[in-house]
């Protein structure tokens, strides 16, 4: 009977180490790299500081994170067609100093100077997008030049002082500032998530079962739901030790799974896809590359806007700080450190959220520590370079098991 259970094991860990290496030729293991480097540095952290992992620090990242985390969900969009935007920082500071100017200084009601700002940042998007896409201009250059030109229209509008500071209790303040702490609320919403989750789960794996297809199975839904479980209790539980769960980081995971659906889940999402895997390929598959280009600028056009409204909100002002170099170089590192490629056709939302966690951990570990930026820009660049070296050695694996 040992003999037997002996067996089984060895033949199961063979199993998992032959899952391992076949996932590493077909071009990466997903989001096991950054989650190990996640860990690594929290432990490194508390280990120097053991006020890194106490909830007031972790509830002040899980708001840090959620500025350029929607700025980098929207460059998840472009890095999927094999592009980049280089607009996205100088249009999150247009987007603050649009509301701030609109608001204090011509006296438009709040929410209609946030529809704006936000329409703005799509408009811009949709702009830069037409022109790459139309007249084949490099989104490189069509977006270095926004980078340039938004930057000066957002030093226009923010005047000769070059801040604007509008109200401390107004709803762009709300948006960072706002908690939720009821208990019935913060852990109802955590047990709604996981059943959410394990019923879609169940369902699909029904549907694709009842089509023939592969499928997940039911231990291994079982597994995820309680990781997820525990994850999303155990977050509740630290957040609810200081002020409660917040708002902004609400709103920030309601946009990551919306995105997430957008392009796992619908035909548009599968075109962005497919185009990222080869435009003439994708052409003769019937997708308008086009209206796809132009479509993926407007996304990273709106969410960047939406991000600086977020910036701004922890300062309750607009300036320049809102549409800083660091916005758009942190937005970039944490979609390609979370797992997008910069080769295109893979990577997925979720990228913008663990990346930005791994760059705003670092930056708060340095805080604590006392650290200068400087060194944390370092360490961001070598964490940064590490993530593009795999992603190229992952991309040359796959292509060299698909040659003859």
């Amino acid at each position: 009977m040992s003999m037997n259970v002996t067996v089984t094991a060895k033949s199961r860990l063979a199993a998992g180490a032959g899952a391992v290496r076949r996932r590493v030729r077909e071009g990466g293991l997903g989001p096991a790299p950054v989650l190990l480097a996640l860990a690594a540095t929290w432990v490194v952290f508390q280990c120097l500081n053991d006020r890194f992992l106490s909830p007031r620090n972790l509830s002040v990242l899980s708001v840090d994170i959620v500025g350029t985390g929607m700025v980098a969900v929207g460059i998840v969009f472009v890095l999927l067609i094999g592009e980049i935007d280089l607009s996205v920082g100088s249009l999150a500071g247009l987007a603050g100093a649009m509301f701030a100017a609109l608001n204090v200084n011509v006296g438009m009601t709040e929410w209609l100077a946030v529809l704006l700002a936000v329409i703005c940042g799509t408009a811009i998007g949709a702009l830069q997008g037409f022109l790459f896409a139309r007249f084949r201009v490099p989104a490189f250059v069509v977006t270095l030049a926004g980078l340039l030109a938004w930057s000066g229209l957002m030093l226009l509008l923010l005047g000769p002082d070059n801040t604007i500071h509008f109200s401390e209790d107004g709803l762009v303040a709300t948006l960072t500032s706002r908690y939720y702490s009821a208990p019935g609320f913060t852990y109802g919403l955590a047990a709604l998530c996981t059943a959410a989750y394990l019923f879609v789960s169940l369902r699909e794996r029904g549907r694709r079962a009842a089509a023939g297809m592969p499928c997940r199975a039911v231990s291994e839904i079982s597994a995820r739901t309680a990781l997820l479980a525990a994850v999303a209790f155990t977050s509740v539980a630290v957040l609810d030790r200081f002020e409660g769960l917040p708002l902004a980081l609400l709103i920030f995971l309601v946009v990551i799974l919306a995105s997430d659906l957008l392009l796992r889940r619908t035909p548009y999402g599968r075109q962005v896809l497919a185009l990222g895997g080869g435009v003439e390929a994708a052409r003769r598959a019937g997708v308008d590359v086009t209206r796809v280009r132009i479509s993926v600028f407007m996304v990273s056009g709106t969410l960047a806007a939406a991000g600086g409204l977020f910036v701004a909100s922890r300062f309750t002002s607009a300036s320049p700080v809102s549409g800083s170099g660091a916005v758009l170089i942190n937005a970039i590192a944490a979609a390609v450190i979370g797992g997008t490629s910069l080769f295109g056709g893979r990577g997925s939302t979720w990228s913008a959220l663990l990346g930005v966690l791994v760059i705003q951990s670092i930056a708060s570990g340095m805080a604590l520590l006392g650290v200068q930026t400087a060194v944390q820009f370092m360490i961001t660049g070598g964490v940064l370079i590490t993530a593009v070296i795999i992603d190229s050695l992952a991309r040359s694996t796959a292509a060299s098991r698909m040659r003859p």
